[in-house]
């Protein structure tokens, strides 16, 4: 079962959400919008999708490693731990230019 399925409504919805806004920028793109109009629309999308992403994220952290911990399954749980950091490191420059707050510490 995967991490997300508690909160599984939620995320449908701002995914659904997103998917508006992108058919909203497709049709400034078709009426010839303003670039920079069409361009900070995408950028409110792109911020959207990452907070989606890392709230998938957590919720596989606590859900699908801690899991594989609780079996004591170490080669398991390492082996998450060792995609979602790749990931992390990835993305980290774009997410914490769009959700600063996220690396706020708690």
């Amino acid at each position: 079962m995967p991490g997300y399925s508690d909160d599984r409504d939620a995320v449908v919805k701002r995914l659904r959400r997103i998917e508006g806004q992108v058919r909203g920028v497709q049709r400034m793109v078709e009426d010839d919008t303003y670039c920079i109009d069409v361009l900070t629309q995408i950028s409110a999308i792109t911020k959207a999708l990452q907070a989606v992403a890392l709230e998938l994220l957590d919720d596989h952290l606590g859900h699908c490693v801690a899991d594989a911990l609780g079996r004591r399954d170490p080669d398991a749980a390492e082996r998450a731990l060792r995609h979602h950091l790749r990931m992390v490191l990835k993305e980290v420059p774009r997410i914490r230019e769009s959700h600063p707050d996220y690396f706020e510490e708690p």
